[in-house]
């Protein structure tokens, strides 16, 4: 079983896909798009990647984790609902169900990851949001497995 991490924003999407036994994120890419609402060959483009993870892999994947941007105070704004529209299309789209994950700090913390990896400034704009994925569905996947100890 595979699960995707999708970090949704206004003109990118970065995508991180777990390994086969739920353990770990990995980045995969970030999909670009021109404008806020064109959001068909992205919808197309994490289809391909779903299929490609399938066909490749071998491994079903079982579930995709989208971020929902709360606000500090816990509350759902603009982006939030954005997510959660974009959730719905994908959820259709593909047949596969879409998890909303709370992504406060999400960004900051790839941030931080980045500087401490020694990225330049100039090129963290390029795969922040991918790694900004990685830590969303990192921490799913460490809450799936912390939940799941006393079932064993």
């Amino acid at each position: 079983m595979r699960i995707i991490g999708l970090d949704y924003g206004t003109k990118t999407v970065g995508v991180a896909v777990s390994d086969a036994l739920g353990l770990t994120a990995q980045g995969v890419e970030t999909i670009t798009r021109k404008e806020e609402n064109k959001l068909r060959q992205t919808l197309a483009r994490i289809e391909a990647i779903i299929e490609e993870y399938e066909l490749i892999a071998q491994y079903q994947v079982e579930e995709i984790v989208l971020g929902l941007p709360k606000n500090m105070n816990n509350t759902l704004g603009e982006r939030a609902e954005a997510c959660k529209d974009f959730a719905d299309k994908l959820e259709r789209r593909t047949g596969i169900p879409v998890v909303m994950w709370d992504e406060r700090l999400s960004t900051v913390s790839a941030e931080h990851v980045l500087i401490e990896s020694g990225v330049r400034r100039e090129n963290r704009k390029a795969v922040i949001d991918k790694i900004a994925a990685c830590v969303i569905l990192q921490s799913y996947l460490d809450y799936i497995a912390n939940n799941n100890e006393g079932e064993q």
